[in-house]
């Protein structure tokens, strides 16, 4: 018997999503920064064992979206809860400490609890409070029988992911494999690389700068003997946002180029001659036509 089927990952913006799945696949295919924000649009990662597929849809933060661009990472949770069989949310202990009432109280549990679907609720950064704290907000929760299962973790410490997975499995409808075994994810490799470029803009830059870029790849070239070329653009909606991403003489644009292609490399595990250019776009954040050619619409078509 094949048990087979879609997990969406939701929760409040930095808590941990990414960090998750890429823990729970065993490997990097979403980026992650310690800024909230860093996921615009739905990565799936597909784990695959003799007898399941696990197919989870990793989502943009939930928030209140204030342009045009947040209402289309909205669409793009919206479209995974109605794809998926099995709901996940995370809770950031931290940030939520006395997360039952958080949850009363806020629009991402409302959204969440609306779902007729079996749901999983993941306490995440359990190793950085007590356990008699986890233990008081697991009774509080429990009380409420919304749950299917939940779940102690510390996804940075990789700890109960074998819990996670057994809970999953075990909810998971009878259905044969949607992809062969040896497929992690349904992007193509343009996209991860834009993502990796995408998180050396977060790391490396404050303020608007990392939420005001978007990265396109315009050539992509696999060149046998030699390096790849990949040329890639960076879009920004202010000429002041470009002076500082570029930095003086190029400083600033050149260490990002540095430390992408570094983790290009060890992506793709081959060499890369990589090419980053910058270009104003005004307002491309709240342009309908600009982000859907930027594939923000995908799931609407």
């Amino acid at each position: 018997m094949n048990k087979a089927g879609y997990i969406a990952i939701l929760g409040k913006p930095n808590v941990g999503k990414s960090t998750l799945l890429n823990a729970l696949l065993g490997q990097k295919i979403s980026i992650t920064t310690n800024k909230p924000q860093t996921t615009r649009k739905r990565i799936l990662g597909i784990l695959s064992g003799e007898n399941y597929q696990m197919i989870f849809l990793d989502t943009p933060g939930i928030l209140a979206p204030s342009y045009l661009l947040q209402e289309k990472m909205m669409e793009e949770v919206e479209q995974s809860v109605l794809d998926a069989d099995i709901i996940i949310l995370i809770l950031d202990l931290i940030e939520d400490p006395d997360g039952i009432k958080t949850l009363q109280n806020d629009f991402t549990y409302k959204l969440f609890m609306k779902i007729k679907k079996p749901k999983i609720l993941l306490l995440n950064k359990i190793d950085l409070t007590t356990q008699e704290h986890v233990k008081l907000l697991m009774n509080k929760i429990n009380s409420s029988h919304k749950f299917e299962k939940i779940i102690p973790i510390s996804a940075t410490e990789n700890f109960n992911l074998d819990q996670i997975r057994e809970s999953i499995e075990d909810l998971l409808p009878e259905n044969p494999k949607f992809y062969p075994d040896d497929i992690v994810s349904d992007e193509n490799e343009r996209f991860f690389v834009s993502e990796i470029i995408r998180e050396k803009i977060f790391e490396l830059y404050q303020e608007e700068i990392p939420y005001s870029c978007e990265v396109v790849i315009y050539d992509y070239k696999e060149v046998d003997g030699r390096k790849d070329l990949i040329q890639a653009e960076i879009l920004v909606e202010k000429e002041s946002q470009k002076g500082i991403l570029i930095g003086k003489q190029g400083s600033a644009i050149k260490k990002v180029g540095e430390l992408a292609r570094a983790s290009i490399e060890n992506f793709l595990n081959r060499p890369v001659f990589l090419e980053l250019r910058v270009k104003v776009k005004e307002k491309w954040r709240s342009d309908e036509k600009m982000l859907k050619s930027l594939g923000y619409t995908k799931w609407k078509d």
